[in-house]
């Protein structure tokens, strides 16, 4: 018998029939009445873009929850489905909501007695969840509050501009997982980055302009947004896609402004990586779960600048290896300053990227970690933006982002 029959199929085509109107405010609220025949409670929980809290998304309730050190925060972290008691004779599941894989909150399960947590529960509620991931993101785009909730501070308005722009922070398939970040989250101006993938390539793409203000956001935003142009267009070579962005900042009126970039592209049945820098620092590759090399070939000047590299020596290949993960980032995460005046630098970046290797870290919690460090390295508040984007090249990378759905706590 499938597990959608009986009571839990009547819960399935309640939640799909009900979102079609019910508006982004009311989510957890319809939510909750929904799953009260089968006797639970539930309440959704976003996180916000710092990933640091979880936002109850009903104004009534629960308070918002902390990632670290909470019990829920690890089912977010970990990827999957915790018992916990909230109370004499309150019995909880907290359940990791993804959005495909874009991790965007948890929800909070209550069960009433006689409710037997078994891997069938959990397999319901994960499913449950699932569908509510994808609810929420579509609903997120009509509501001010439901964003205002993910940010959970104001965002200055070149950050607005940019997250507008920007793909979610995870994809994976069975081949590969991608995700990013960016921080100052509330704050960031010139960095971005960009990806698009289908059943066999990858394009990726990390961007650092000039400056800290709004104009560099705007460089930054008609860079990124020439290259998908081109590449929607049809053209593939990174070099040409490099030079269209090139000359159209170029073009721009008013003071001199340029972008660093590397943009790359993988295939992802062979393995085989062809990049090119743009005055970006190289990328890092983890193979065994150690840093085995940068990706610096010799770089083409940044963009907005005339470059003297022609477009056959600028781009490189690498053949990676099943396994390998690629590393990209921007130099606000290797130039973040403590107190001292000293850089997180490219060593920190190194150890700690190889820790959570060997750890078998989920790529999405690899990148949460490592910008949670370089924020503590200088003292919760970054200088300048930092942008982290990571590609598992695996047939095993995406199973770290899902629950086991078993009962043992």
């Amino acid at each position: 018998m499938s597990m959608w029959a009986g009571p839990w199929g009547e819960v399935l085509a309640r939640v799909v029939d009900d979102a079609h109107l019910v508006t982004g405010d009311r989510l957890s609220i319809m939510l909750a009445d929904v799953v009260r025949d089968v006797g639970l409670t539930a309440d959704l929980l976003l996180v916000d873009l710092a990933q640091e809290v979880l936002t109850p998304m009903s104004p009534h309730g629960i308070s918002p929850v902390q990632i670290e050190g909470t019990i829920a925060g690890r089912a977010y972290q970990l990827g999957e489905i915790l018992p916990a008691n909230d109370g004499p004779g309150e019995r909880l599941l907290w359940v990791p909501i993804l959005d495909g894989t874009e991790r965007i909150g948890v929800l909070r399960v209550g069960l009433d007695e006689g409710v037997i947590d078994d891997p069938e529960l959990r397999a319901r509620c994960w499913s449950l969840a699932g569908l509510m991931g994808h609810i929420v993101m579509t609903k997120i785009v009509y509501s001010d509050r439901l964003r205002m909730l993910r940010y959970n501070t104001p965002l200055s308005v070149p950050s607005e501009l940019l997250w507008q722009l920007l793909p979610p922070r995870t994809f994976a398939s069975e081949r590969v997982v991608v995700t990013a970040l960016l921080e100052p989250h509330d704050q960031v101006a010139g960095d971005a980055y960009d990806y698009s993938t289908d059943s066999t390539t990858l394009d990726l793409a990390v961007f650092d302009a000039v400056g800290h203000d709004m104009q560099s956001c705007l460089t930054t935003a008609l860079a990124l947004t020439a290259i998908r142009n081109a590449r929607r267009a049809g053209e593939t070579d990174l070099a040409a896609l490099a030079g269209q962005a090139s000359r159209l900042v170029t073009e721009q009126p008013g003071p001199l402004r340029f972008v660093t970039a590397v943009l790359a592209r993988l295939d992802t049945e062979t393995g085989l990586l062809h990049y090119l820098l743009a005055g970006h620092p190289p990328p890092l590759l983890v193979r065994g779960g150690r840093v085995v090399k940068e990706l610096a070939h010799p770089p083409r000047r940044p963009l907005g600048l005339p470059s003297p590299t022609s477009g056959d020596q600028a781009v490189a290949q690498e053949q990676l290896e099943p396994g390998d993960r690629l590393l990209l980032y921007s130099d606000g995460v290797v130039e973040a300053r403590d107190a001292a005046g000293k850089f997180f630098g490219e060593q920190r970046l190194v150890d700690f990227t190889e820790r959570a290797s060997l750890a078998e870290l989920s790529a999405p919690e690899t990148l949460r970690r490592l910008a949670a460090a370089v924020l503590t390295h200088q003292g919760g508040q970054l200088q300048d933006d930092a942008t982290l984007l990571m590609v598992d090249w695996s047939a095993n990378g995406h199973r770290r982002m899902s629950p086991s759905l078993a009962t043992r706590s």
